[in-house]
Order: C-alpha cells, then sequence, then structure tokens
C-alpha cells in the first residue's frame, strides 16, 4: 500500500517537475512568440505577438507583412544565439509557457518595446511600460494601424483598430478585407480556410483538388493560414479530398 502511495506521489509530481526545469538551446522561431528549443514548443509568457498571416498598414495607409516581420525581427535579433526559457506552466495545446533570456536579455521585453508584440495584460501586466514606451515611438506595429494579435485570430467587423495616432477611417475595412482577399497575405501564408454548409471549418492546402475554386471573401467565412498547425488551432480540419 505504502509503495502505491509513494509511486502514485511521484508521478503527480512529474509534470511540475518538468515545468520547473529550463529549457537551453539555439531556437526554431516560428512567429513572434512561439518558438521550439530541441522537441518543446515554447510560448512567450505575457506577450501576444502577431501571427505570420497578419497584415497591418503603415504611414502611407499600406498594407504591410506585419506578422512575417516580427517573426523576422527576432530571428535576426537573436535566432542564432542560445535561449534560456524559465518554464511556468503548460497550456491546452502542450506549449510551456516560457519567460526566456539571451544573454541577460527579457526576449519579451525587447519584443514588446521595438513594437513587434504586445503586453498581453490578461496574464500579466509587466510589459506595459515597454508598450506605452513602443507606442509613444511608433516602433514596430504603432508605426501606423493594427489589430491586437488576440482580435485578429477571432476578428469581425466590429473589431477595434489600434494606433499611435489617429487611425484613418479606411483601416478597419482595409485590413478586414486583406485578411480573406484574393491574394494571399505572404508566400508563407497560402492555406486556405472556409466553412462548408454543416459549419465545419475545413483547411484546403495547394494541392487540394478544391483549392483553385474557392473563393477568399470575407462574406464566405474563408481566411488563409500559414501552417497546418495553425489551422488546426483554428479548429479547422484538412479537406478529404
Amino acid at each position: 500500500m505504502l509503495k502505491t502511495l509513494l509511486t502514485a506521489g511521484l508521478l503527480l509530481s512529474l509534470p511540475t517537475l518538468a515545468v520547473a526545469a529550463d529549457i537551453t538551446g539555439v531556437p526554431k522561431i516560428r512567429d513572434g512568440d512561439q518558438v521550439m528549443i530541441g522537441s518543446v514548443k515554447i510560448r512567450l509568457g505575457g506577450i501576444d505577438a502577431p501571427s505570420t498571416d497578419q497584415l497591418c498598414l503603415n504611414t502611407k495607409g499600406e498594407r504591410w507583412t506585419c506578422g512575417v516581420a516580427a517573426r523576422d525581427e527576432l530571428i535576426k535579433h537573436a535566432g542564432h544565439k542560445s535561449w534560456t526559457c524559465h518554464a511556468r506552466s503548460v497550456d491546452r495545446r502542450g506549449r510551456t509557457i516560457a519567460r526566456c533570456e539571451v544573454d541577460g536579455e527579457d526576449i519579451q521585453k525587447w519584443m514588446v518595446e521595438n513594437g513587434w508584440a504586445l503586453a498581453f495584460t490578461r496574464v500579466s501586466h509587466d510589459y506595459e511600460p515597454d508598450e506605452k514606451a513602443a507606442r509613444e515611438a511608433k516602433a514596430g506595429m504603432w508605426q501606423g494601424a493594427f489589430i491586437a494579435p488576440w482580435d485578429w485570430r477571432v476578428r469581425n467587423k466590429k473589431t477595434a483598430v489600434l494606433g499611435a495616432v489617429k487611425v484613418p477611417e479606411s483601416a478597419h475595412s482595409i485590413l478586414l478585407a486583406s485578411a480573406s482577399g484574393p491574394v494571399a497575405p505572404s508566400p508563407d501564408c497560402t492555406i486556405k480556410g472556409n466553412v462548408n454548409r454543416s459549419g465545419e471549418c475545413i483547411f484546403h492546402q495547394p494541392t487540394s483538388r478544391w483549392y483553385a475554386k474557392i473563393e477568399m471573401k470575407i462574406s464566405k467565412g474563408t481566411r488563409w493560414f500559414c501552417s497546418v498547425e495553425e489551422a488546426e488551432a483554428a479548429g479547422c480540419r484538412e479537406t478529404r479530398r
């Protein structure tokens, strides 16, 4: 009996021990707040960066791939260095939530203060001062207009548009149109998602027989994805044909 209790206690303690351990190594950067070190998927805690399919507006009101830029700037800044990530928890998608540093520099802080991510205040207020500084400097996404990353993922006609200065009246319609426009937001984001007659979300890779027939329009409930993982995380399944 005692042996059984000890074994059960050890098993219950294993997830906590795994989460508490630091993760070190050179990362593979998926986007501005998601990386992999070895086989561990890591979500940078306390911030929210734009997904690679997200578009923003620049100072001239032109669309640009701010999600791709956020990823690429992080790669340029620290993508080839060894990271140390302090694990805090594991989310429902199996990603380790962590605070990461490179040579003593807080990576999340760098992302926010350079305008490539926002402080995710639902879980932490640590980076609010850095977001304020980025907004005042019109850094990164703050140079023009954009949708908060958490709103971009569930965007609709009522979604708010942010900016360091007065947001152009046309910003809302331009940004929403870009999400489901006929042209993919970037060469990295060519998977099409649509809703079938049963209300089920289906995604189609370019090799799908239906790919060319799917019209990308907001009114049809379509959207672009940058990876199969992203499509599945949004609740979509791959077409069976």
